[in-house]
């Protein structure tokens, strides 16, 4: 195991993580986290059905 996976994510890994992995906005990425907490399987299904309204 790498230092960095002995480590805890930081706000920014879970921005970059939720940037990359949904494709809404940094903005988009942190209002969603001050709403749902750092709840990973909320922040997955909660961008995607953003981007399906669109």
């Amino acid at each position: 195991m790498s230092r960095d996976e002995d480590r805890n994510p930081t706000l920014d890994d879970y921005v970059k993580r939720l940037v990359d992995e949904t494709g809404i906005s940094e903005r988009q990425a942190l209002e969603l986290i001050r709403l749902i907490g750092l709840d990973w399987s909320s922040f997955v299904r909660e961008p995607k059905l953003l981007v399906s309204k669109r």
